[in-house]
């Protein structure tokens, strides 16, 4: 389990235990945490944090946010040679998955990184993401 999300008065207290969890698990899947922008991270977790309706997060939806997160900015070669073809495998099955379930936390996340500009150019054409424009 994670504490809930909080954020330190201009970093006197520190990074939030959340945060640094998250960073661990950017960097378990070989993506320093430096290279996502401190508002995707932030907004990432609040997207998991609506699922507890503010609770604390389980160390498993860190992971798995971290996971989809990772596979949309380095795209699916780098990732699969990071981190092995079974896991790769598994987030593809979990995008194919949200795309049929826009109201999921997974479709939220992608949109996060297709909003935020760091969703590799190649998982867009591959799974024909778009934002509505109007």
């Amino acid at each position: 389990m994670i504490p809930p999300l909080s954020i330190g008065f201009m970093g006197l207290f520190g990074r939030s235990p959340a945060l640094r969890t998250f960073d661990a698990d950017l960097r378990a899947l070989d993506l320093h945490p430096k290279l996502v922008p401190e508002a995707v991270k932030l907004a990432a977790l609040r997207i998991l944090m609506a699922k507890t309706d503010g609770a604390t997060l389980l160390d498993n939806d860190s992971k798995a946010a971290a996971e989809l997160l990772a596979y949309c900015m380095v795209g699916a070669e780098p990732f699969a040679t990071a981190n092995g073809i079974h896991l790769t495998q598994s987030v593809e099955k979990r995008i194919d998955l949200a795309l049929d379930d826009d109201t999921s936390s997974d479709a939220r996340l992608i949109l996060l990184a297709l909003h935020a500009n760091v969703i590799q150019p190649s998982v867009i054409e591959h799974y024909r993401l778009e934002t509505d424009s109007g």
